[in-house]
């Protein structure tokens, strides 16, 4: 019994080191950003960023009337109402993302009118659109919107995220992008 005693300790220890190891998270886990999540309609606050998403659909082409810009393509339109939680420092959305399985898509900078950079103000919602150009066949199934306040991904801060349905959106032939307008709660 005394000969396999130790035979026994060193497999109990090997466990339980494969044990800690497997539990252990990764060095992206450690310092990934901290998602808050709120369903379309709902209000979700993050420590930069109060943000909810009014509306979503997809339109075939975008159209800035007071720039007499428009583009054609397959566009998600989001629109955002937003404003900054504690102070109007930096207080603006600057990066708006759209994921979908493993790929993301950064928010269009080509049209003038969108929300993206927009000063947000304490105790002001800031009302906006957001507009996605996608590739053709994405169309459908499950897409997250993370916005932030910061242009590069937060690391150990919180991201406002939106689950979306993209298959029971609707689609229109045109949508008309305006600047956005600060609007009381």
């Amino acid at each position: 019994m005394r000969r396999a005693l130790p035979w026994v300790l060193g497999g109990a220890l090997v466990l339980v080191a494969g044990a800690v190891t497997a539990i252990t998270p990764d060095d992206d886990a450690v310092v990934s950003p901290m998602l808050k999540s709120a369903a379309v309609g709902a209000s979700v606050e993050s420590r930069t960023l109060i943000a909810s998403v009014d509306d979503a659909t997809f339109a075939d082409e975008v159209v800035v009337p007071d720039a007499e810009w428009s583009a054609e393509g397959n566009w998600l339109v989001v629109t955002v109402v937003a404003s900054a939680p504690h102070t109007e420092v930096d207080a603006s959305i600057r990066l708006a993302t759209l994921v979908v399985g493993d790929r993301v898509f950064q928010a269009s900078e080509r049209p003038q009118a969108t929300l993206v950079s927009a000063p947000l103000r304490l105790g002001l919602d800031t009302t906006g659109t957001l507009a996605f150009e996608l590739p053709p066949e994405v169309s459908a199934g499950s897409a997250e919107l993370r916005l932030t306040t910061s242009y590069f991904t937060a690391e150990l801060d919180d991201i406002v995220a939106v689950p979306l349905d993209l298959g029971s959106l609707p689609r229109t032939s045109s949508v008309e992008l305006a600047d956005p307008e600060l609007r009381t709660p």
